[in-house]
């Protein structure tokens, strides 16, 4: 059944190493992998939650674009941050990307990410209709 499903590389390192996809398309859904502020190989940001955040759903974003959805097909976000200190800050990121198309929103205070330097991780779910064959 696997064919039915659409795998979206964002060409990063992590993808072919570890075995997953940035997103997946699956049906109607378009489901991305964890994105942090991590560009290029370098976390950017370093300290400031708020542009970690911005950046960490500008690669979400992309990879719901190249799935052929935008960011008003966005039915759910995912943030997890590792201080809660800087839940204000996520917020008010998640608030500025996604404020005109309100999707459900869950936010988590974790542990820890993989690099120290990152603060925020975060998922997007978009859903788009069937197109017709």
């Amino acid at each position: 059944m696997s064919e039915s499903f659409t795998r979206i590389s964002s060409g990063g390192p992590w993808e072919d190493r570890y075995g997953y996809a940035r997103a997946v398309v699956a049906g109607p859904h378009v489901l991305v992998s964890g994105c942090t502020a991590t560009v290029g190989g370098e976390v950017q940001h370093v300290g400031d939650a708020y542009n970690q955040t911005l950046t960490a759903f500008s690669v979400a974003l992309d990879a719901v674009e190249k799935a052929g959805t935008s960011k008003s097909d966005v039915v759910r976000t995912r943030i997890y941050i590792v201080n809660a200190d800087d839940f204000e800050a996520a917020g008010r990121a998640h608030g500025e990307v996604f404020g005109d198309v309100r999707p459900a929103c869950t936010s988590v205070q974790i542990a820890g990410l993989v690099d120290p330097r990152m603060l925020v991780e975060v998922e997007v779910e978009a859903y788009r209709q069937e197109r017709a064959s």
